[in-house]
């Protein structure tokens, strides 16, 4: 059996050595448009590559994965966390988990990971064909016919694992099989804000809450102030959750965001009125880091003495005014804007050099226990170029090696007659 896997990202690597070690007969050949392979696996995590999650906190797929979260559900039945754990563990990879449950290699650095697979690939005789872009797919009877711009091979399978692609045209190859398509657009990225708060950039806030006017989309989580606009978890996850949402109104949208946890208003105010009763002297821009009251419940202020001064400021508040001197409107003003402080986004940047797509091959066009395209029977789809993506935190890897694998426990399950089970 000859198998053509169309992109050496994760879930193609992945779905390579897998397909060879259920099925060692079978003539396996990855197509790679770049020079080397897996080239997202070795830049993501900051080049550390967190490769899963052992989602210890994920309360609901369905905020994980904005896009394909019933069909991820079914497929971690094959392939979990846990088992991928296992699987690189076996491998001769030493993991650790984070205190916000992402899971790295112990070594920090994802060509360990990348290294792993490669050689694993070389041991298990996968054919790997760098710097050939696959440019047309056609169904020759019940095999299929892959042409690059050098060379064109008929296989009796073929897998896509293409990834996440930002233009349409990206997945131009696959026209003539006539499938129904989801418009790309990006679904992992910091937000761009022309605000004078840019100037505080390096602040972080580690317990927000980000909401979009108008919208029930909302996420937790640290906020980075950044000389662009805002970054941190809290924005990539809004982010992926609104994707379409902020293409459709080509990313004008307002931001709103709690300063303190999502407390409410009242509960703020009353504790500024506290915090200003006992402290009448002294200078409201210096109370919050020299008393012993807090803006948050059990903790110390979560807003750092610069940020304060910006929302003071914003709130009409002169950081040099004692706390006696500021009027009732100022501490009403102070409360809304510390727990609803509005911005207007300008746009959309890149997270470092990783992007997520939202959008591509639709999942209307796959069984979705098997992957398989339902039109093209030995036609898979695997990975980012499924729309499927998800926020950070290791859940696009895993989805990428669960399909993956998902694939090749299929193709393995070919019968007498090609059909797959």
């Amino acid at each position: 059996m000859k198998i053509a896997i169309i992109g050496a990202g994760a879930a193609g690597c992945f779905c390579a050595i897998n397909v060879k070690r259920m099925l060692q007969d079978a003539v396996v050949e990855v197509f790679e448009a770049n020079q080397k392979p897996l080239a997202k696996v070795a830049i993501t995590g900051g080049g550390r590559c967190n490769l899963t999650n052992t989602f210890r906190d994920v309360k609901s797929l369905q905020h994980t994965y904005p896009r394909g979260h019933k069909l991820m559900k079914r497929l971690f039945h094959q392939l979990d966390q846990q088992q991928l754990m296992a699987w690189f563990e076996q491998e001769g990879v030493r993991l650790t988990v984070q205190e916000d449950q992402c899971v790295f290699p112990a070594s920090q650095d994802a060509m360990e990971i990348v290294n792993t697979l490669v050689s694993a690939m070389r041991r298990e005789r996968v054919i790997l064909s760098c710097g050939q872009r696959v440019i047309e797919i056609n169904e020759e009877g019940s095999k299929y016919r892959v042409s690059t711009e050098s060379r064109s091979n008929v296989y009796d399978a073929v897998v896509v694992t293409t990834g996440g692609s930002p233009k349409a045209s990206g997945l131009n190859f696959l026209s003539d099989l006539h499938l129904e398509m989801e418009s790309p657009v990006p679904s992992l990225f910091t937000f761009k804000i022309n605000d004078p708060i840019t100037q505080l950039m390096g602040v972080v806030v580690e317990e927000t809450v980000a909401t979009l006017a108008g919208t029930k989309m909302k996420a937790e989580g640290p906020l980075l102030i950044t000389h662009w606009g805002m970054s941190g978890p809290a924005i990539l996850k809004l982010s992926s959750q609104a994707a379409r949402h902020l293409a459709e109104c080509n990313y004008k949208a307002q931001l709103n965001v709690n300063w303190l946890n999502g407390q409410n208003e009242d509960s703020v105010r009353e504790q500024l009125d506290t915090l200003l009763a006992d402290n009448p002297q002294k200078q409201i821009g210096s109370i919050h880091l020299t008393t012993d009251h807090k803006l948050k419940t059990g903790a110390t202020s979560p807003i750092t003495s610069r940020l304060w001064n910006y929302l003071l400021e914003k709130s009409g508040i002169a950081p040099e005014r004692r706390c006696a001197e500021v009027g009732r409107k100022q501490i009403n003003r102070l409360a809304s804007i510390l727990t609803c402080d509005t911005y207007a986004l300008a746009g959309q940047s890149r997270f470092k050099e990783e992007f997520v797509t939202c959008g591509g091959v639709a999942l209307s066009n796959i069984d979705p226990n098997t992957l398989q395209c339902r039109q093209h029977p030995g036609l898979f789809f695997a990975g980012e170029v499924l729309d499927v993506d998800a926020i950070t935190g290791g859940f696009n890897l895993q989805a990428a090696w669960t399909m993956g694998y998902v694939v090749a426990q299929n193709l393995a399950a070919l019968s007498t007659d090609g059909a797959v089970k």
